[in-house]
């Protein structure tokens, strides 16, 4: 059962994200594209919201290890590390200490807030690979940080 912040969503909501497909000419070519740039892009994004207070959390149990998101239906991965207190990107055959996996509609159903993590895992629509005890500790803390007003705004 849904409860909290998920259970306000729409019924609207849940069903347009539910659909949500990639136009299938990015699911072909996405696992042809270099994988660098989507870990470019998702370090700069975790490192600036860190530098302007958006994502004040102690990511300190992170040192050292390697993380990986993989977007599913579109064949892209972000391969990062934390290190000395920063995120930064990792090579992409790295080997990942944790690994999330989902299809797009899943993230987007996370970063609106208009599905629990915990409901994704348990339907298998949310995997972590690898050390679960750590991804289980970085999706908590993850799930536990209210985005900022702005934010809820970019992904309406």
């Amino acid at each position: 059962m849904v409860t909290g912040w998920a259970a306000k969503a729409s019924g609207l909501e849940k069903s347009m994200f539910a659909e949500l497909r990639p136009p299938k000419f990015l699911a072909e070519i996405g696992p042809k594209l270099p994988q660098r740039p989507w870990s470019d892009v998702l370090c700069a994004s975790l490192e600036l919201a860190r530098f302007t207070k958006q994502l004040d959390a102690d990511f300190s149990f992170l040192e050292g290890r390697t993380l990986r998101i993989v977007i599913e239906d579109l064949g892209a991965r972000a391969t990062l590390r934390y290190v000395n207190g920063h995120f930064r990107p990792a090579p992409a055959d790295a080997e990942a200490d944790v690994s999330f996996r989902a299809a797009t509609a899943d993230y987007l159903k996370l970063l609106r807030r208009t599905e629990d993590p915990d409901t994704l895992f348990f339907q298998r629509k949310l995997r972590i690979e690898g050390d679960t005890e750590l991804g289980l500790t970085l999706k908590n803390l993850l799930d536990s940080i209210e985005p900022p007003a702005w934010f809820s705004k970019l992904v309406a």
